[in-house]
């Protein structure tokens, strides 16, 4: 299918966009074969009118959990006992598997064209990965790592983790993900929020340095880049030492991490919307006990100062809002944008391109999407309002594209309280 997008207005998702009018977009398939000016011939191809909408880039999510919807639950669940009673039979395995591709649609009904996932069940993310690309189900790009490494008692150990009690079992786990067809190795090296026994440690250290280095080495021996969870400074620089390629969440750093960052070429992952409830929610509203608004209160401090010192230092910063989180969603990733502007001080100009252009070099996919040119997939979103002047545009679509595939009018169905209780936060 040929398809000229015409009669919009362009923010090509580099870092100095600025709102290009009159243009049109031509598509063969999958990919963009021209940008044009509006009055450009273009026999052949069915004319899309955008009705003086704004074209960019489709988003770059790359922190996603597709296990879970973010709906808070009343009362703490066993995460690892619920997984269990998941993949322990056909059908509630197939039953699961439909639920994370359901989630995938999500994502990308609610503007996300590319998501990089950090920690699933079984291999349902490779496998979603697949049927994506073969045009099976209506999903964005995947990238995937499927369950990760844990420990045992450590992060999402026995839930979107295997706990391997020694550096044998991770690597074996490593081999597992490699017949799995992974993309990434996420390493669970840290507690985080809900771990912490007590108050003041969230981010413990879990996994021991030789673990993380184990598995850093044989992972970049097989061509995979890797992903670690970290909360806590102590976690930062024992995966920085040992090979970790991207910090997800960050803490606090000093002038030694940001030494490891820039010898390593490491970047950071910012996911600022998993904290935020329980920093600042009223508990009352969170259900969040005294230690665990406490801890919540550290690692959202830690995150945001993170991506600032990063930013300041020249360490590229990348953006993901760890959803499957209470309050994170599957639809709501431009939530992350609004964030990064309010907490971390970023011009919206700025937080759009690190949401497109920046993720997709960051997540090695630079050359295959990112930005609207020649050559690239057919990935991109129209919203009615200018998002550079207000990011809360990305709230309403007007169309996703994603790989040529085009969804008109996507209406993700909205959790409204969810959504009430995070708007206060936007302003």
């Amino acid at each position: 299918m040929k398809r000229a997008y015409f009669n919009c207005i362009l923010l090509d998702g580099t870092e100095q966009m600025e709102p290009v009018a009159h243009k049109m977009v031509l598509v063969d398939g999958e990919k963009i074969t021209a940008i044009v000016e509006d009055t450009a011939p273009c026999e052949g191809y069915e004319k899309v009118d955008l009705k003086s909408g704004y074209l960019m880039p489709g988003l770059i999510n790359l922190h996603v959990h597709l296990a879970g919807n973010g709906k808070p639950s009343a009362k703490p669940r066993d995460n690892a006992a619920l997984v269990r009673r998941i993949l322990s039979n056909g059908l509630t395995r197939a039953v699961a598997y439909r639920l994370v591709c359901s989630y995938a649609k999500l994502e990308l009904l609610g503007g996300v064209t590319t998501i990089r996932t950090v920690g699933g069940l079984a291999d349902f993310d490779t496998r979603c990965r697949d049927d994506a690309a073969k045009g099976k189900i209506l999903a964005p790009r995947i990238l995937a790592a499927n369950e990760g490494i844990s420990v045992p008692g450590g992060h999402m150990a026995g839930s979107v983790a295997v706990a391997a009690h020694n550096n044998a079992e991770a690597l074996a786990q490593l081999r597992r993900a490699g017949e799995q067809g992974v993309d990434l190795v996420k390493l669970m090296i840290t507690g985080g929020v809900l771990d912490a026994t007590q108050k003041g440690t969230p981010g413990e250290l879990k996994m021991k340095p030789e673990t993380v280095r184990a598995v850093c080495d044989e992972a970049h021996r097989l061509g995979y880049p890797v992903a670690a969870h970290t909360e806590s400074p102590e976690g930062v620089k024992v995966a920085l030492e040992n090979g970790v390629d991207s910090i997800e969440h960050g803490a606090k750093m000093d002038e030694e991490t940001i030494r490891l960052y820039k010898e390593r070429g490491a970047f950071v992952c910012t996911t600022i919307s998993p904290a935020l409830p329980y920093a600042l929610f009223d508990p009352a509203i969170s259900g969040a006990s005294e230690k665990d608004q406490y801890n919540g209160r550290i690692v959202f401090d830690g995150v945001v100062e993170s991506a600032r010192t990063a930013l300041a230092n020249g360490i590229p910063v990348g953006l993901g809002n760890d959803v499957g989180c209470p309050y994170v969603t599957q639809y709501d990733f431009w939530r992350e944008l609004c964030y990064f502007h309010k907490y971390c001080g970023v011009s919206n100009q700025f937080a759009l391109y690190t949401a497109t252009l920046r993720n997709a070099r960051l997540a090695g996919v630079g050359d295959v999407t990112g930005s609207i040119e020649a050559g690239k997939s057919a990935d991109f979103i129209v919203t009615r309002k200018n998002p550079l002047d207000d990011l809360t545009a990305l709230r309403q679509l007007e169309l996703v594209v994603c790989r040529g595939r085009a969804v008109h009018k996507p209406a993700p169905k909205r959790n409204k309280t969810v959504d009430a209780q995070l708007d206060p936060y936007l302003a």
